[in-house]
This record gives structure tokens, C-alpha cells and sequence, in this order.
């Protein structure tokens, strides 16, 4: 059996490692919840439509994605997005109406659990 290891993505490792930190620091298990999904396997991690997330949110709302925004779909709300990774198009999309953001920039506004969804 192959000992699992996590993700090889430094960069990737480095925001695991804030996001837990960060969540034992201010007791926040939203961070901790993020990091979690983050160390699962590639093939398990969440890739998300515009469309999905058009669906089930409302207007002026944070979303945090814990993996990839794909840009099928169509944004008619503004809202926050925050993700691990934007494909070209998704980002262009979001940003017309909303707002796309990367994980990292959420943790620095120091949002606390409260008004943040996460889409999956």
C-alpha cells in the first residue's frame, strides 16, 4: 500500500499550513474545514461551474471554493469568490459582476465563520 503524502504543490502546502495555523490562533474552524479539503487528493478536490455557483448564492455574499472555478455557466449576482485556483475565463466572468479572489486574500481580511459559504 503507498503511504499517502499530500499535496506536492508548495505553494499549496504553505496555505495548508496558514489556514491551520490560523484556525488554532483565532479558533476558527472555517480555516481548518478549508485546509482539510485542500490535502484531499487531486481527483477528489471540488471544481466548481459559474453556474453552480450562481444557483446557491444570493447577492453580495462570500463563497469560498476549497479548489478549481471552472467559467461554464453565467454570473447574474455580485458576489465574492474565493478559490484555490480560476480557470481564465471564470475569473473574467466574475469579476464583470462580482469579485474573484484567492484564498489567500479572504484569510487577510479577517473574515470570522459568520457570512461565508462554501461551495463544493
Amino acid at each position: 500500500m503507498v503511504k499517502r503524502t499530500g499535496p506536492t504543490n508548495p505553494n499549496l502546502k504553505e496555505l495548508i499550513q496558514e489556514l491551520k495555523k490560523l484556525a488554532s490562533q483565532q479558533n476558527i474552524k472555517l480555516w481548518k474545514r478549508i485546509a482539510l479539503d485542500l490535502e484531499k487528493p487531486t481527483r477528489q478536490r471540488r471544481v466548481v461551474n459559474i453556474s453552480r455557483i450562481n444557483r446557491y448564492t444570493k447577492k453580495d455574499e462570500n463563497v469560498v471554493i476549497p479548489g478549481k472555478v471552472l467559467g461554464s455557466g453565467v454570473l447574474d449576482h455580485p458576489v465574492t469568490v474565493a478559490a484555490w485556483k480560476f480557470s481564465e475565463q471564470a475569473k473574467e466572468k466574475i469579476n464583470k459582476i462580482g469579485k474573484a479572489i484567492y484564498i489567500q486574500d479572504l484569510m487577510k481580511q479577517g473574515i470570522k465563520d459568520k457570512g461565508v459559504r462554501i461551495i463544493g
